[in-house]
């Protein structure tokens, strides 16, 4: 059956190639700030179903969905992807002080027969500081925009700052593939 991922995640895309998937890539395009909790499972939770939601009306054929979210929780608050530059400065200076929680939430729906199953995973990481230069060379390359917490841990100039990791690199990336593939098949038997 075909898959689609709803998400224009590379993280994400990268870990169903890895996974050996063929897949399509349909963005869910929902206004993700519209959805709130405090509770950082609750809202991966809710946004990952919310995807599912938008893309099952746009989807009019056999297929296995896969949507997921993810949020960062550092010192007790949630993190999304920084908004400004001083926003992205302050979260990479906190990770000198306080771990990094990815929290992420996937949602698989075979929507041939409506089954539906959804788990969250949670990995934490520990990071090494970073020097003023690298926290400006990091903002200037844009990149942290485009990341949950305003970092990842894919690229040389991410590796080189993780002390530890506790779960897998795979949910930090932002889809924990051991539960998708788990999901897929739970959904397709």
């Amino acid at each position: 059956m075909k898959i689609i991922l709803g998400s224009k995640s590379q993280g994400r895309k990268k870990m169903m190639e890895e996974m050996g998937l063929e897949f399509e890539v349909i963005s869910p395009d929902i206004d993700e700030k519209a959805i709130r909790f405090e509770d950082p499972q609750k809202l991966v939770l809710a946004l990952a179903r919310a995807k599912a939601e938008a893309l099952k009306k746009r989807v009019n054929k056999p297929a296995i969905l896969i949507t997921s979210d993810q949020v960062v929780v550092c010192d007790g608050k949630i993190r999304e992807k920084p908004e400004n530059a001083d926003e992205a400065r302050y979260f990479l200076e906190s990770y000198q002080k306080y771990p990094a929680e990815t929290i992420t939430s996937v949602v698989v729906t075979n929507l041939e027969t409506g089954k539906s199953r959804e788990a969250v995973d949670v990995a934490k990481i520990y990071l090494k500081p970073y020097t003023k230069e690298e926290v400006d060379e990091l903002i200037n390359d844009g990149k942290v925009f485009n990341f949950a917490g305003g970092f990842t841990i894919n690229g040389e100039k991410w590796e080189h700052h993780i002390d530890k990791i506790e779960g897998t690199r795979d949910s930090i990336i932002g889809l924990p593939k051991e539960i998708t593939k788990k999901l897929i098949d739970e959904v397709t038997k």
